[in-house]
């Protein structure tokens, strides 16, 4: 089996090496085992599950939260001749048809799919006929409530297992608590005994961490700018909110610096052209929400700095991990003011609405009957929270009754639709409680880290439960260091 997977990795990938415990994790699956793969971002996780989709003997699906991402997987693995599609709302009617039929036919050696599409009735029946050898879970920490990228679809994943017949299961991702991963290996339906772990540590020892703290916005600005003047390289700055965005790019405008802005309320065409540029071109300044960078392939950016907080560890260390992909030196700054924790305060409001607005959506969605689809999400919110646009408890409330069932379809596909009563469990203070303290203490905990003395990688690796030595190269062990020098 070593030559054979030895033979793939050189025709069809065109290497000859594996990097850390990749051959082992392959050899792994390859015995039929669930395999769960923590590792860092950019060392490799995709070929962990596409050499091996091509020596098993069926289809290995793909479930992936992002449409960019496997497009771009797609992309590549075609380019390799190897014989992959990807399925998401991205494809025109006739286009889905077509790869329905050809699914059903036996085309496909691995197969992209959103989670949403196992709602979907066609698909389900193309995929019906075929021999499933291989679920594969991208981004898995998705599954997980308690995760950072909760999408509700993925922790249907041990339906979905079912459905395919209960294929091996192989579930990636770079970031992931010990209670996340518990949760991952549960919602797939799978006993932890049932599971190897191959933890390989979230260590890029390229990647320089620092944090400055500011007065307020316009000190914080200044300096921003500043660092931006002296700046080489490929560079993101992250943002909170889509306001701060526009007036820092105001000031860069007004400096004549060139750069794009990225946030989920372009339009969807300038949010692609956006991307390709930033891929496409060198030395450039990207201002984004977090909306911008999971699909992004670009190994050498250089710097990525937050001009304000994260809502969590594994945010921000998701986030960074975006930088030096290429293995060279580069740096991870946050820009830290006390501001910056009421707008996180805030957004902690929004993201755990109490059972009195939850109940109250539910009873709009209800009253509306056959004429929902006809009403916006815009068109609720202004009922539910009237003017006040910054209030998106709405998101969160129709996520909610998505998770447990009570509503089918969405409001951007034109077709939700209330098929359950309210669930009890939603509404309990227990449920609510529970769900508000795990997320305070994820920002709790990225508040520590702003204002560590201490080694920052240390505190991360510790967070996600590997035990480290200090790094040596932050900002933190430099002063240490600086400090023993003087003495």
């Amino acid at each position: 089996m070593e030559k054979q997977i030895y033979e793939v990795l050189e025709e069809r990938f065109g290497l000859t090496v594996f990097r850390s415990s990749q051959k082992t994790i392959i050899l792994n699956i390859l015995k039929g085992r669930n395999t769960m793969v923590l590792m860092p971002t950019g060392m490799g996780k995709s070929l962990c599950y596409q050499l091996p989709a091509l020596l098993m003997p069926g289809l290995t699906v793909v479930i992936s939260p992002l449409i960019a991402l496997m497009k771009d997987q797609v992309d590549g693995l075609i380019q390799m001749g190897i014989d992959a599609a990807f399925i998401n709302s991205s494809l025109s009617g006739p286009q889905r048809e077509k790869r329905y039929r050809d699914i059903s036919s036996g085309k496909y050696r691995l197969l992209y799919v959103s989670p949403e599409r196992f709602r979907n009735r066609d698909f389900l029946n193309a995929i019906g006929g075929r021999e499933v050898s291989m679920l594969a879970l991208d981004e898995a920490h998705c599954v997980s409530q308690w995760g950072n990228d909760f999408r509700p679809d993925y922790s249907r994943v041990g339906e979905f297992r079912k459905l395919l017949g209960n294929p091996v299961t192989v579930a990636l991702t770079a970031t992931a608590t010990e209670q996340v991963r518990k949760d991952i290996i549960g919602k797939a339906g799978l006993d932890e005994g049932d599971v190897d772990i191959f933890n390989e540590g979230i260590s890029r020892p390229n990647l320089h961490l620092s944090v400055e703290d500011f007065v307020d916005e316009p000190q914080k600005f200044e300096r921003l700018h500043e660092m931006l003047s002296n700046a080489r390289g490929n560079t993101i700055v992250y943002f909170n909110l889509i306001k701060s965005i526009e007036r820092f790019s105001h000031l860069l405008d007004t400096k004549g610096m060139k750069h794009s802005i990225y946030h989920g309320k372009l339009p969807q065409e300038m949010r692609r052209r956006v991307q390709k540029r930033f891929i496409d071109s060198e030395n450039v300044l990207m201002l984004a929400t977090n909306a911008f960078g999971m699909g992004i392939d670009k190994a050498n950016i250089r710097n990525v700095i937050h001009a304000e907080i994260p809502d969590s560890v594994e945010s921000y260390y998701q986030e960074i991990g975006r930088a030096g992909r290429d293995g060279e030196d580069s740096y991870c700054t946050l820009l830290y003011s006390q501001d910056d924790l009421a707008v996180q305060i805030s957004f902690l409001e929004w993201k755990n609405p109490d059972a009195s607005f939850i109940k109250k959506t539910y009873s709009l969605l209800e009253s509306f009957g056959e004429s929902l689809n006809s009403h916006t999400y815009e068109d609720m919110q202004e009922k539910l929270v009237f003017k006040n646009r910054g209030d998106h408890r709405l998101r969160s409330v129709l996520s909610l009754f998505d998770l447990y069932g009570m509503t089918e379809g969405s409001l951007e596909s034109i077709n939700l639709k209330v098929v359950s009563p309210l669930s009890e469990e939603i509404v309990s203070g227990e449920y609510i409680r529970k769900k508000q303290e795990s997320d305070r203490m994820r920002l709790v905990e990225m508040m520590n880290y702003a204002k560590l003395d201490s080694c920052r990688r240390k505190f991360i690796h510790r967070y996600f439960g590997i035990d480290d030595e200090d790094c040596g190269s932050c900002d933190n062990c430099l002063d240490m260091v600086g400090k023993k020098f003087l003495d």
